[in-house]
């Protein structure tokens, strides 16, 4: 229980470093960048956000795939996932960092087009984060190998040192007089210098063969077989985290734009703080469910379960009670007052988010991830399609009440997991060749 704590403390840590350093760190930078300045650093780290994202979504995968093996005591099969995932990553950070390389001056001309200079440094800022785009996917091959050996701690200190020393790059070179272009650079080194550790890391735990890139036709089949849903769970997610803000600006103007973003900001740590505090679940899981039985994690993931419905009532509850003072507090009465009447919306769509979080990743851990990704599609289609009709009638009210389908339909997790825990049988995952399955299961 102490290592579930201990994982669960070192997951939480990982997800609020970067929020909590920026926001020490982004009044230094706007103070000494300027406003046109720092806007093309929150551009740059965007699209950073954005481009890792779709080039490191088999990080899930990979973290199944060692973790079954880890079960079996399959040092070789842990391997090959291992090169696998650094194949598939290696060649989608390529491909995206291209893309994002060659854009770079395009999006700068639209960004920046009042100043030359400017523009020039938002295209070198972007073509920066373009590089760092490939290295953040080779990073999530080392990040999710030591989480499914269970060692958040590993994987989590080398990543968010490199952050936080980003961030104080990004403090100290405007002191220095520098511009975006060198916070951009300081974010660089430090990220390679991370990324160094942790591919030592990874060659001690594995061997340095580990660290090579293959494409071995089972590994990587089922690698794909699995990892393609993630991959398309996580780039939805982000499409579906930016539409209801594009359409709110389509529909009511950049003011309400503002309102709405900063309360569905607000409300967000209580899915994500659940999300990366319960992720020990996963690899646990993984590791150690039987094709036949889930006696042995039944237990564990009903425990879990109720620590992610304390989680996700405390941080509700605070919200419920106080949101509206600490957004008045962080941002102004006038923001706070026009978004008084989306917050609760947004608090309870993002809670039902959260609440799914143990159903979600026990569903990934036995190989089901067809469900969890056809869910979190259809709630995303549903929010689109009610919106402009909701928006119509009820204001930017609307849009609150149209992300009410999306938090919700992800709860339908837990049908089929209530299906596989208490019912006669557990169905093979569909996506898994039944071969590898009950080889993992043995």
């Amino acid at each position: 229980m102490r290592v579930h704590f201990c994982n669960a403390a070192y997951g939480v840590l990982d997800y609020l470093a970067w929020p909590v350093g920026m926001l020490v760190v982004a009044p230094i930078a706007l103070r000494h960048l300027g406003a046109s300045r720092f806007g093309v650093w929150m551009v740059a780290n965007a699209a950073l956000t954005i481009g890792s994202i779709v080039a490191s979504g088999f990080g899930d995968a990979n973290i199944r795939s060692v973790a079954v093996a880890r079960g079996a005591g399959d040092r070789a099969a842990m391997v090959r996932a291992v090169r696998g995932t650094m194949g598939i990553h290696l060649m989608l950070g390529v491909v995206v960092a291209g893309a994002a390389w060659m854009l770079a001056p395009l999006a700068a001309a639209h960004i920046a087009s009042a100043s030359p200079a400017l523009q020039t440094a938002c295209s070198w800022s972007l073509r920066i984060a373009a590089l760092l785009m490939l290295v953040r996917a080779v990073e999530t091959v080392c990040v999710s190998t030591q989480r499914a050996f269970e060692r958040y701690g590993a994987a989590v200190a080398a990543s968010v040192a490199g952050r936080l020393l980003a961030l104080a790059g990004a403090a100290v070179a405007p002191l220095a007089d520098r511009g975006v272009v060198a916070v951009m650079v300081a974010a660089a080194i430090f990220t390679c210098a991370s990324l160094g550790v942790q591919l030592l890391q990874l060659g001690r735990l594995l061997g340095p063969n580990s660290l090579r890139p293959s494409f071995d036709r089972n590994a990587t089949r089922m690698l794909l077989g699995f990892g393609i849903f993630t991959w398309t769970q996580a780039v939805s997610g982000v499409v579906f985290a930016q539409a209801d803000r594009l359409l709110t600006g389509i529909y009511f103007g950049a003011a309400a734009v503002a309102a709405y973003a900063l309360c569905a900001q607000i409300a967000q740590p209580i899915y994500g703080i659940a999300a990366s505090g319960l992720h020990f679940l996963f690899p646990y899981v993984s590791s150690r469910a039987k094709a036949g039985s889930l006696f042995e994690v039944r237990h564990s993931i009903l425990l879990t379960f109720g620590a992610n419905l304390l989680i996700v009532a405390f941080a509700s509850g605070i919200l419920f009670l106080w949101g509206g003072r600490l957004l008045a507090a962080w941002v102004g009465p006038l923001i706070a007052q026009a978004g008084a009447p989306v917050l609760p919306l947004l608090v309870w769509s993002t809670a039902a988010q959260g609440l799914s979080i143990t159903g979600a990743y026990t569903l990934l851990a036995l190989g089901h991830v067809r469900w969890v990704t056809f869910l979190s599609l259809a709630g995303g289609v549903a929010m689109l399609i009610a919106a402009p009709f909701l928006m119509r009638i009820h204001g930017i009210q609307g849009m609150a009440i149209a992300r009410l389908f999306y938090g919700p339909c992800t709860l339908l997790v837990y049908v089929p997991l209530a299906a596989l825990l208490f019912g006669t049988s557990n169905p093979r995952p569909n996506n898994v060749a039944p071969a590898v399955y009950e080889e993992a299961a043995r």
